[in-house]
């Protein structure tokens, strides 16, 4: 059984920078600030399912 990998998208260029696993407990989209390679700064990145 593998475990599903969800993205984390820049919030400013939409780029799917990140993966981070599925977790079913969370009720809340993730959001973390993370370096974005695109925009080349620290950004706010968002879950996507």
């Amino acid at each position: 059984m593998s475990v599903r990998k969800v993205p984390l998208a820049c919030s400013v260029c939409g780029s799917h920078n990140y993966f981070v696993p599925e977790n079913k407990k969370r009720t809340v989209r993730l959001e973390l600030n993370k370096f974005c390679k695109r925009c080349g700064k620290v950004t706010l990145h968002k879950e996507t399912r």
